[in-house]
Parts: structure tokens; C-alpha cells; sequence
């Protein structure tokens, strides 16, 4: 009889666990979640264990699944010197963690326009599946070009860190999701660092309600390329409006990740110019329409850009219909001048100032200001995309700060943000194991 009825716990543990794994939460219906800011428009449970899904994009708009090695490309006289393949990297990652289910949500949250105006956001929040997460990640994305990298319509590479337990806080930025029809303020630093903090605000008190508040109440920033540059400056606005004690909209920073960022956007424009390359040419028609329309400049775009790329801008960049790879090709020129007119590659014209004044204003290391958190950076010297001149400046201007720099030949941009995403996940590994020792 003992050994029946031993058997019949043992049945029913295992129904209960069953029924506990597949219980399926609509947290768009919960009474809970009603009526405050983040609001849930949709979700769906991604298994990790089955590898990462197929729409998932490097930082030049290859879908991962389609990642090459031989895709790469670096200028002439950048040697290659890390020996470890992007596809091992992707590997290392789906091996760490245990918690192989995600929750990804997407919702909508509100903040500002470029004029202080209300507007209506979008972004995805990503949660361990049975399980509150540990601590939340607020990830400053890197550059997309096509409505379907932005993180509500994909998913983002950096959502391999929910295998360690953690949650992730993904905002679209505006000009992708439901802003997809508006001009996206490419590197305006203030405004875009604005948007994204407000959506952790807002899910930050969503996930009180919905009973899934981290363990822990400080959080991580993380981003890479234009995400790392977004991510310290983020760090800045914490730290300059939402660091009072007693303030009921208090964040309190972990610590803070960034790779591959445009800190100095004046050093990667005089890069195009001075080398006449271009390695990632989209980048500059991006950087030229977030400085001018971004910033009210006066400047005219057609004073700059060659008339035969100012007339496919619509088609090509402002329709979110083409990732960044594909506009590469349509361009099909690397070489700076046949990008920008005579006037454009003339550092000492009028036209140029202004625009120098405004990517003063949003290049982060011109703020007189040094991080105060814990500050991992890293960069690829070889960096094709990003140069290292950025992260050199960087390190020059936070010299007394509590940063941890790792600057290697870790080749090409995208091969980066691989290694990037894997450093992150090992450092936060460490972490894990080091508070464990501690705690003994």
C-alpha cells in the first residue's frame, strides 16, 4: 500500500510540474497590468535549447543564421588576428545558463519627441520562463536599419543572457515599431538615452504588478556599437536626474556594459573624411540625418550628401524596409567622396562646423561628466565600422574612472559584438560565482 501510494506522489509531482511548465500567462488580460504605462500588445515563448531563432541580426543586417566568416571585410593594411570563430563564439553562448524558455513581450510605453511632445514608444521585454528573473538588463540596441530588426519584430541576440536568469528590458527607439513611419534621431544622445530609460521606468513598475519584480532592485546597461554609446548615456541621465535618494523614480546601476561605441562622433565622421573609406557606408547618410534633421540645423542635407543618395534616402533608409546590409549594397561604394559632396569632405567649411558643433553635442565623452558605476568598454582595434579612435578617446577622458578596458585585434565590428555578448555573459557568470563564494 506504501509503495502505491508513494507511486501516486511521485505521479502527481510530475503532473504538477508538467502543468506548472506549461501554464501560459496572458499578461495583456491580467487586471493587474491595467491601466499603467506599459502596456502589453503581444508575446510569444521562445525555446533557447532549439539554438537562437532564425530572426536574429548582426549589427550590419545579416540575419545570424547567415553569418560568415568569409562575409567579413576589414581595410587595407586591418589584419584579422583573433583566431576564435564568430560561430564558436554563438556556441559558448547557448551553453551557459539553464533557463532555455523566454517570455518575450512587447508592449508600448510613453515618452518624448524631439520637440518635448508626448509620443507613444515600443519595445520588448524578455523574462525567464517559471522564474522571477534575478536582475534586469536595460540593452541599448545596436544600429538597425529595417523595421524587422527592430527588437519588437525579432529577436535580439543579446536575449542569450536570460539562460543565466536575468531579464532584459529592450527598447525599439523612435523611427522603429510603432514609430516606424517617423525619422529615426540617429545618435542624438540626450533624446534616444531619454526613450529608453522610460521604458524601464515603465516596465519597472509593470513588473511589480504582474508579480515579476527581479530579485534584486539595481540593474545592468548594456549596448553595443550606436547601443554602447546610447548605454553611457543612459548612464549619464541616471546618474545627473534619477540617483536621489528617496526619489521614488530612483534607478540604482549594477554595472554597466558597452562595446563598440561612436562615443566621439566627430572622431568617426573625420575618419570618412580623412581616409576616404567608408567601412560601413550607410552609416554615413545615418549620421548625416540624425545631426541635421535630429539637431534643427540649418544645414541642408543636399549641401553635404551627393544629390544621387539624398534622392534614394526615402526609398532606401527612411522606408524600414531594407537592413543595413542590404543598403550597403545599393549603395555599392566604400569610397567617402563618392558619398558626400566637395563641401561635405572639407572639414574647414561652414557647413561643416555646424555639423561639427553638433556631433560635439552628442558625442558623450564631450560631457563634462566621468562614469560613477562599475564600466566594462570594449573595442576592436580593428573595427571597421566604429574606429578605435572612439574608445582611445574614451579612455583618455574617463582615465580616473572605475572602468575595466579590453581592446584587442578582435577583428571586424559584427565579429565583436559577438565576442562582446559572450564577454558579457562570462562577466556576469563570474559575478554569480564570486557573491556565491562570498555568501559561504
Amino acid at each position: 500500500m506504501k509503495k502505491y501510494g508513494y507511486i501516486l506522489l511521485v505521479l502527481l509531482c510530475a503532473t504538477a510540474c508538467q502543468f506548472r511548465d506549461d501554464y501560459y500567462v496572458d499578461y495583456a488580460d491580467l487586471d493587474a497590468a491595467k491601466g499603467l504605462a506599459f502596456k502589453v500588445i503581444g508575446q510569444h515563448e521562445t525555446d533557447l535549447s532549439k539554438g537562437i531563432p532564425y530572426n536574429c541580426y548582426l549589427p550590419d543586417g545579416t540575419p545570424l543564421s547567415e553569418y560568415s566568416e568569409e562575409d567579413e571585410s576589414t581595410p587595407n593594411g586591418i589584419r584579422k588576428t583573433s583566431s576564435v570563430t564568430g560561430t564558436a563564439i554563438v556556441q559558448q553562448m547557448l551553453k551557459y545558463g539553464n533557463q532555455n524558455k523566454v517570455i518575450e513581450i512587447v508592449g508600448t510605453y510613453p515618452s518624448i519627441d524631439g520637440n518635448w511632445d508626448a509620443v507613444t514608444l515600443s519595445g520588448k521585454v524578455m523574462l525567464p520562463k517559471g522564474r522571477k528573473p534575478k536582475r534586469m538588463i536595460l540593452v541599448s540596441h545596436y544600429t538597425v536599419c529595417s523595421n524587422a530588426e527592430a527588437p519588437s519584430n525579432c529577436f535580439s541576440l543579446e536575449g542569450v543572457l536570460v539562460k543565466l536568469g536575468y531579464g532584459l528590458v529592450i527598447p525599439d527607439y523612435m523611427g522603429y515599431g510603432v514609430t516606424a513611419d517617423k525619422v529615426h534621431p540617429y545618435l542624438v544622445m540626450d533624446l534616444t538615452a531619454r526613450n529608453v530609460l522610460d521604458m524601464y521606468l515603465a516596465v519597472r513598475q509593470w513588473l511589480q504588478a504582474v508579480d515579476m519584480e527581479p530579485e534584486h532592485d539595481d540593474i545592468y546597461l548594456m549596448g553595443y556599437s550606436q547601443g554602447g554609446a546610447t548605454t553611457m548615456a543612459v548612464e549619464y541621465l541616471i546618474e545627473n536626474e534619477y540617483s536621489w535618494e528617496g526619489d521614488p523614480e530612483i534607478v540604482k546601476v549594477h554595472r554597466v556594459f558597452a562595446g563598440g561605441g561612436p562615443y566621439d562622433v566627430k572622431a568617426t565622421y573625420e575618419r570618412f573624411v580623412n581616409t576616404d573609406t567608408a567601412g560601413y557606408p550607410v552609416a554615413v547618410p545615418l549620421v548625416l540625418q540624425g545631426m541635421i534633421l535630429g539637431n534643427n540645423l540649418k544645414v541642408k542635407m543636399t549641401d553635404l550628401m551627393q544629390p544621387w543618395l539624398y534622392e534614394k534616402m526615402d526609398d532606401w533608409i527612411n522606408s524600414k524596409i531594407y537592413s543595413s546590409a542590404q543598403i550597403n549594397k545599393l549603395i555599392g561604394t566604400k569610397v567617402t567622396h563618392e558619398l558626400l559632396t566637395q563641401e561635405a569632405m572639407d572639414q574647414t567649411s561652414d557647413n561643416v562646423a555646424e555639423l561639427y558643433k553638433a556631433m560635439t553635442v552628442n558625442s558623450i565623452i564631450s560631457y563634462n561628466w566621468v562614469p560613477q558605476n562599475s564600466v566594462y568598454i570594449m573595442h576592436s582595434m580593428d573595427d571597421e565600422t566604429v574606429p578605435y579612435a572612439n574608445a582611445a578617446n574614451a579612455k583618455s577622458k574617463w582615465r580616473n574612472a572605475n572602468i575595466t578596458y579590453n581592446f584587442g585585434h578582435y577583428g571586424s565590428h559584427v565579429k565583436t559584438a559577438l565576442r562582446f555578448i559572450y564577454s558579457v555573459q562570462t562577466l556576469l557568470k563570474d559575478e554569480e560565482k564570486e557573491q556565491s563564494i562570498y555568501n559561504e
